[in-house]
């Protein structure tokens, strides 16, 4: 047989082409080959930045900036001191892991803007490709004093009964230019403290406050919350109306020990954790949703009859939930605080809306901050704007005006619209000087001194505000006792 010579040719030519179109094909289906290391070939690429490019408003001295990559990185130790930060700023520390960088920032003054530098090659990817240079600018808040506030004309409950709205009115009315006294409940439902700063001074506080500590016992013969005699009796008698909550849970599923702190002393002596989870609360078909949802109906019938009676109420909930988190880095004392700040604004606001639902509309909204200086700010707690009214801030052992003054002026400067207070206070300098040093807060609270109580109220002697602080407390022009509040907030 004879072969065709230009056929054969063709069809090698032909057979060749077709092989290497194949391969070609094939080559371009494949993945793109990864290093033996992990990584990739191509270089990392910034995905997002917290604060973000070009922020403005951030408050504090001190900040973690986190950068997140499309892929995993890392942040050579050799090459960290190439990472610059402007303008006198200090960089503290330098964390990488999986896809983020955190840069820990410090020395930020107000109303300056600070470019952090990541020159090309400071961070990579695992197969030392190296990131292009990074530059992430963001400006700090001006120094906010009380009259830098745009505080919100109107309260987060919508449609709120008249006496809320009246008091919500009088309280801006009065913001920063008087302040409000008040005194705490002997444990729950009483005015024995009220009585007690009557008794050696000839007035009485602005504001009594109570506490719905015992609302798993309740009704009994020594707790009924459904008697509303000891706070009708107040507002009537032209006093106004506070209110909190240490909400006892069970520290496990079935069990009767009951407590509102992360752990509890047991009959003999241990300490059993509280496993009360707050993250679980407001997740339908748990067991800790089923306590939640039982005691909230409880503590909504008896609010509701102080609605109906017309009296408004500065409610206090879930209060410290920071507790010593970012203090001393040792986390929550409460229960409701103990799964972090997602968890507890989940269950703050599973409450307002539950409250809502309730037709519950005489509830003014009282948070409260445990920071003191923008080293611990806790304002990741903060549930928003839409859901608190005040501000408030607990103080105890500290008699430094300066220092005081101090505290109230680093809660104003997070708090753009609320009203800022000292809502809980203990062995603090009296409130002339605060007030004069500049600590001008909507109200103030002495807590309780139970010692007193079981001695009978005798004494003028007390744990935390003994009858000297309060009568000079009241030789202020500045602090409003109850015979000095308008009457028309009472109609």
């Amino acid at each position: 047989m004879v072969l065709n010579y230009k056929y054969l040719k063709m069809k090698y030519f032909f057979s060749l082409a077709t092989i290497m179109l194949l391969a070609l094909t094939v080559s371009s289906c494949q993945p793109e080959e990864e290093n033996p290391r992990g990584g990739e070939t191509e270089a990392p690429v910034l995905v997002s930045s917290d604060p973000e490019d070009g922020a403005t408003g951030i408050v504090g001295d001190a900040i973690d900036l986190t950068m997140v990559f499309d892929r995993n990185v890392m942040c050579p130790t050799a090459q960290r001191e190439l990472i610059t930060v402007d303008n006198d700023a200090v960089i503290d520390g330098i964390e990488a892991y999986m896809t983020e960088v955190t840069v820990s920032l410090s020395g930020l003054d107000a109303g300056q803007t600070y470019t952090v530098t990541f020159p090309e090659g400071t961070i990579t990817g695992y197969s030392d490709n190296a990131a292009a240079e990074i530059r992430i600018t963001f400006s700090t808040r001006e120094e906010q004093s009380l009259e830098d506030q745009e505080i919100s004309e109107n309260l987060v409950t919508e449609d709120a009964i008249p006496a809320a709205e009246r008091l919500y009115d009088y309280l801006r009315s009065i913001y920063g230019s008087q302040t409000l006294s008040g005194a705490m409940a002997n444990v729950a439902w009483n005015t024995d403290e009220a009585e007690w700063v009557n008794r050696f001074t000839g007035k009485y506080p602005a504001i009594a406050f109570f506490d719905y500590i015992h609302l798993a016992s309740s009704p009994v013969n020594w707790i009924d919350y459904g008697d509303i005699t000891p706070v009708l009796d107040w507002w009537n008698a032209g006093g106004l109306v506070g209110a909190g909550w240490h909400w006892n849970v069970p520290v496990s599923e079935g069990s009767t020990d009951m407590t509102f702190s992360t752990a509890i002393e047991s009959a003999d002596g241990t300490i059993v954790q509280n496993t009360f989870s707050a993250a679980n609360a407001v997740v339908e078909g748990t067991w800790e949703n089923e306590v939640i949802n039982a005691d909230l109906e409880k503590i909504a019938d008896y609010l509701m009859l102080l609605q109906n009676e017309g009296i408004p109420v500065l409610w206090r909930p879930l209060h410290e939930a920071a507790g010593n988190t970012y203090t001393y880095n040792t986390g929550a004392w409460f229960w409701w605080g103990a799964d972090g700040a997602q968890a507890y604004k989940d269950l703050w606001i599973y409450v307002f809306d539950y409250f809502r639902e309730a037709g519950l509309r005489n509830l003014i909204w009282v948070w409260t901050t445990q920071t003191s200086t923008a080293s611990d700010a806790d304002f990741d707690f903060y549930p928003g704007d839409g859901y608190v009214d005040i501000i408030g801030k607990d103080i105890y052992n500290d008699t430094d005006v300066s220092s005081l003054s101090s505290q109230f002026s680093t809660v104003i400067s997070y708090s753009t619209h609320k009203m800022v207070t000292l809502s809980e206070l203990g062995n603090v300098a009296d409130m002339a000087s605060q007030w004069n040093a500049g600590a001008q807060w909507l109200y103030f609270m002495p807590w309780y001194d139970f010692d007193l109580g079981e001695a009978g109220y005798d004494s003028e002697e007390h744990s935390n505000a003994d009858i000297s602080w309060w009568e000079a407390a009241f030789a202020s022009d500045a602090v409003i006792t109850r015979d000095e509040l308008p009457a028309g907030l009472h109609q």
